[in-house]
């Protein structure tokens, strides 16, 4: 047992979270319980440094906290400085520890406690049987069970600029709102929705996606993930029980769609989005894709693929069209949505959750009158209505300008954070292939002719501290390796130190 100082070296972990390792240069190490006298003497680094890994995992030594000063720990362990500073340099050199100068060596990074979820058997995103519906009470999905991990730097796809949340607008706009509201309006709301969102609603899709609409077709939703799970409902009780999706496309929609009981049938997506003869080949009665900026492959649906959908459409055939980041664009002209094309064939579902914030849960749905009045029972009995309040302050920053003005904000900031992942992937990592540069709030590059796992190089980019998606997640077929990279949600200092992770994570898994 190392004998340190007891007057300097902290009593618990909780004390390492608030000073470090001390207060001081000059603290202990004795809440470390090192012993290194069994140790042999050719394999003391490796050992000291996998102990402080140890430490740094299970919160002995959180992230701000100072390791105890190199000379203090050698004179402790009665082993040459050399010894401890090459221990500290090998966990610098994995991300989880910074030199500060006169600071010391602080934690900068605490690794995850698990590795990411492995790539689900194809059909199966949650781990159910294959082609089969998730059981009701199933646990989270991998992109679930990776949210919840700690790390240094967020990568992941669908993360919003979080930081740019219109406070004051949002405040200013609920003030005026409460002023005007009566003791009546506090109630219960329209299930359907407030009458000035839904108003508001059809003004927004009017200006900014081409869809004309009467707020009376708009349902207000929790988002895209309750639009997609009414529609599971209201499709399973008219006799839908298979539905197209996009390969690849959201593990995040085909886990919705299992857990509504529909079995996802994997549609091929190529350089003109989805391969609609393929469509009609598997027979599904309904198609769930991202025709405006394909998820995760940043592909639009072309000219020809859409007149060629819009006629399966016209046949019989439901489109469900998720919107889900068409008003981030930067180097090419809006795309029509579908639905303004054949709203009798087309349900249309958007959100603010990537223009504001997923927290607020508010989205829309347009759906074709012959499903209308079962998805607004279906909305009903799942929950009365959104909250009302939330609703009319949305109404209130659509009908100002407010929204549109932060809007424009936004694509100025992301152009700026997109350029900086595009210069970032170019110098660190120059063999990979980027797509879906032009719009949206995330990149997915691939790794042709490479032959490792992708999902081990986001392991490995996880154990540094850094978040993102391996494309594999979202394939029902096998393709080469490939990452999604989100770029909206940080600075771009992060985005630059975020690459430059991967780039090492990728020299340490490559054969």
């Amino acid at each position: 047992m190392v004998q340190g100082s007891k007057a300097d070296a902290p009593r618990s972990g909780a004390d390492a979270g608030r000073g470090g390792a001390g207060t001081s240069g000059e603290a202990g190490s004795d809440f470390l319980q090192l012993d290194i006298g069994r140790v042999p003497a050719g394999g003391r680094t490796e050992w000291l440094a996998g102990r402080l890994r140890a430490a740094i995992a299970d919160g002995t030594l959180p992230a701000g906290s100072r390791l105890p000063a190199s000379r203090v720990l050698a004179a402790e362990l009665q082993v040459s400085r050399g010894l401890v500073t090459e221990a500290y340099q090998r966990l610098a050199e994995t991300g989880q520890v910074s030199g500060r100068g006169r600071a010391g060596t602080v934690v900068v990074a605490v690794p995850s406690r698990a590795e990411p979820p492995a790539q689900p058997p194809a059909g199966s995103p949650d781990g159910s049987p294959a082609g089969g519906p998730r059981a009701t009470g199933a646990g989270a999905g991998p992109v679930d069970a990776l949210r919840a991990l700690p790390c240094r730097i967020d990568l992941s796809p669908g993360v919003p600029d979080l930081a740019a949340f219109p406070r004051t607008a949002w405040l200013r706009a609920e003030r005026q709102v409460l002023a005007d509201l009566t003791p009546a309006d506090f109630g219960y709301g329209n299930p359907q929705g407030a009458p000035a969102l839904r108003e508001a609603v059809a003004g927004w899709l009017a200006r900014n996606r081409g869809i004309r609409a009467d707020p009376g077709e708009v349902v207000i939703v929790a988002g895209v993930a309750q639009a997609l799970a009414l529609l599971s409902q209201v499709l399973r009780e008219a006799g839908v029980t298979r539905l197209a999706v996009e390969d690849p496309g959201s593990l995040g929609a085909r886990q919705q769609l299992e857990y509504g009981q529909l079995e996802p049938v994997p549609v091929p997506v190529d350089g003109a989005g989805l391969d609609v003869a393929a469509l009609r080949a598997s027979g599904a009665r309904a198609v769930l894709l991202t025709p405006a900026h394909q998820f995760p492959t940043g592909v639009v649906l072309d000219g020809d693929r859409r007149r060629d959908l819009l006629g399966w459409a016209a046949d019989g055939g439901l489109v469900i069209e998720d919107d889900y980041d068409a008003e981030h664009r930067y180097d090419r002209a809006p795309v029509p949505a579908l639905r303004a094309l054949l709203p009798e064939a087309v349900c249309y579902a958007g959100s603010v959750s990537k223009l504001l914030a997923p927290a607020l849960r508010l989205g829309w749905l347009l759906v074709p009158a012959r499903h209308r009045d079962a998805v607004l029972a279906a909305k009903r009995y799942a929950d009365l209505g959104n909250p009302v309040l939330a609703q009319l302050v949305l109404a209130r920053l659509m009908d100002s300008g407010e929204l549109e003005r932060h809007l424009r904000f936004l694509r100025r900031r992301h152009r700026r954070r997109r350029d900086a992942m595009l210069r970032a992937l170019r110098d660190r990592l120059p063999g990979a292939r980027v797509h879906g540069a032009a719009a949206g709030l995330h990149l997915t590059v691939t790794f042709d002719g490479d032959a490792f796992e992708d999902t081990a190089l986001a392991s490995a980019a996880l154990d540094l501290g850094v978040k993102c998606h391996p494309l594999s997640w979202h394939r029902f077929r096998p393709g080469p390796p490939g990452l999604i990279l989100g770029y909206a949600s940080g600075p771009v200092a992060e985005i630059e130190e975020g690459i430059a992770v991967l780039a090492a994570a990728l020299r340490r898994i490559r054969p």
